[in-house]
């Protein structure tokens, strides 16, 4: 059974989000090994993530996390799940663990018509280029992003972005 965890964070120091990773996987893990009496891990490899540029691909990225449990059927609305941000971000909620986005906030200026425009937002059909875009940055953990930021990136990191292909170029036929 593949058991996907999805967060979508903003990092404020730059290995917030692993420490917050292994944090996590050493605490559940130990939690779990002593609830079901077993030794071992619970997950194979590092987790996966990509650096997003762009606010309509974070946005598409909110809308692919609250839809994930309806896709797998394990529920058959968002708010049904019980680690979702839905119900926080579109209903209102308290959550202790959820602290709003800048670019939910922009959403609306007004609290119900942010709530709204997150519904609408969730509501709307998926963009599958933008989601499959998302996968594959998500897999390989690259940047997602317009090509004007992550030049701007990659030229202050002095690191191409995205990688190029693997290998070297191709012979030319003569």
């Amino acid at each position: 059974m593949n058991n996907h965890v999805h967060i979508a964070t903003t990092p404020h120091e730059r290995d917030s989000l692993a420490d917050l990773m292994k944090n996590l996987n050493q605490r559940y893990v130990a939690h779990m090994n002593k609830a079901h009496q077993r030794t071992g891990t619970m997950w194979e490899g590092r987790f996966k993530s990509c650096l997003i540029l762009d606010p309509d691909y974070f946005l598409t990225c909110m809308r692919y996390i609250e839809l994930n449990p309806v896709r797998a059927g394990m529920v058959g609305h968002p708010r049904e799940y019980a680690w979702s941000s839905y119900r926080a971000n579109a209903e209102g909620s308290e959550n202790s663990c959820i602290t709003p986005h800048p670019l939910y906030l922009s959403l609306g200026s007004e609290e119900l018509a942010r709530r709204q425009a997150y519904r609408e937002l969730v509501a709307h059909s998926t963009d599958e280029t933008a989601t499959a875009l998302l996968r594959s940055a998500t897999n390989a953990n690259h940047v997602v992003g317009n090509s004007s930021l992550m030049q701007e990136l990659g030229a202050s990191l002095a690191h191409r972005l995205p990688p190029g292909q693997r290998g070297r170029p191709k012979k030319e036929l003569q």
